[in-house]
């Protein structure tokens, strides 16, 4: 029987990597936030018991990518699309002269990559899983998983080669 004390556990040890993965799939903070709360929620009611935390790991990571998934295909995510496209006609202007981290460059440009190549990237980089781990977690071939790592990476790269980085210039 899973306890309050046991919720409040497994939400500290997982929600920011949980946030962080659902915001990489449907690009909003608020809407990432909803999603892993909706997991959480989830995972109380339900009363999932496990015993090894990798499984545990593995079902959260899981249920938040389908949970992700499912939001981009909803309604919610097409209005704000077109919220997107036809914005009101009030701007607030944030402050331009921030300039934005070498993280935060690359943040963006891997939200840039078409979805199948985006979610491998993140595993793979953000979440430290391997291959097989990706793999088992997507219900896709190893190979398929090396292919789509391969090209994420050189999608990602032409994206970032007009990049001037401050380390290079400063080096």
């Amino acid at each position: 029987m899973l306890t309050i004390h046991d919720l409040k556990e497994i939400m500290n040890l997982y929600t920011e990597p949980l946030i962080r993965l659902a915001y990489y799939y449907v690009k909003d903070r608020q809407a990432a936030e909803d999603i892993v709360q909706e997991v959480f929620i989830k995972i109380y009611h339900a009363q999932y018991k496990y015993e090894e935390r990798g499984e545990l790991k593995a079902f959260l990571y899981k249920m938040t990518a389908n949970k992700s998934k499912d939001y981009l295909k909803s309604w919610t995510y097409k209005k704000v699309q077109l919220q997107k496209i036809f914005p009101s006609t009030i701007k607030i202007d944030s402050d331009g002269l921030v300039r934005k981290d070498e993280q935060t460059i690359v943040g963006d440009a891997i939200l840039e990559l078409p979805l199948k190549h985006r979610e491998v990237l993140i595993y793979y980089y953000f979440n430290d899983m391997k291959i097989s781990e990706i793999a088992l977690l997507l219900s896709t071939p190893e190979s398929t998983i090396k292919t789509r790592l391969r090209r994420g990476k050189e999608l990602l790269k032409d994206v970032l080669k007009d990049i001037e980085w401050e380390v290079l210039l400063n080096g």
